[in-house]
């Protein structure tokens, strides 16, 4: 992947008392430098590796500023927001208004996208794919697969 390592699989983690949570040793090569966690879609967060959000931010920036719907996520995406630096254990500590918006309790589930990774309750994860296993089939074909 363009000279760097793929965030793949599915992670069950758990969340300490302060809010902190361990990156699956795979991914810590790819958010050592740093990574930004976020509102996601479908209930859960996003974390980017740092070169991903600058792609994502220049992304943004060219929409046009005047559209509703630029206005409408740039205001809810970017003030939810928050840049992490893993510890030496590879720990970042998760904002209690992300924890609270997505859900998250005690356990959890990364799961990786390539280039970004998710957060999820294991129960919305689970039931995600069960809603949604079955137009598996039909998302690949749609977008040529």
């Amino acid at each position: 992947m363009r000279g760097a390592e793929m965030l793949l699989g599915e992670h069950r983690r758990t969340i300490d008392p302060k809010g902190r949570i361990v990156l699956p040793r795979e991914y810590r090569q790819e958010f050592g430098p740093g990574l930004i966690v976020t509102k996601g879609l479908d209930n859960c967060l996003f974390l980017y590796p740092m070169r991903e959000w600058e792609k994502l931010v220049a992304r943004i920036e060219a929409m046009p500023s005047g559209s509703e719907s630029t206005r409408i996520f740039t205001r809810l995406f970017f003030p939810n927001a928050s840049q992490l630096m893993p510890d030496g254990q590879g720990r970042v500590m998760i904002p209690a208004h992300l924890r609270k918006m997505a859900g998250l309790a005690k356990e959890i589930v990364i799961v990786g996208l390539s280039n970004k990774a998710e957060i999820w309750s294991p129960e919305n994860w689970e039931e995600f794919g069960t809603r949604h296993e079955d137009k598996f089939e039909q998302a690949a074909s749609d977008i040529g697969i």
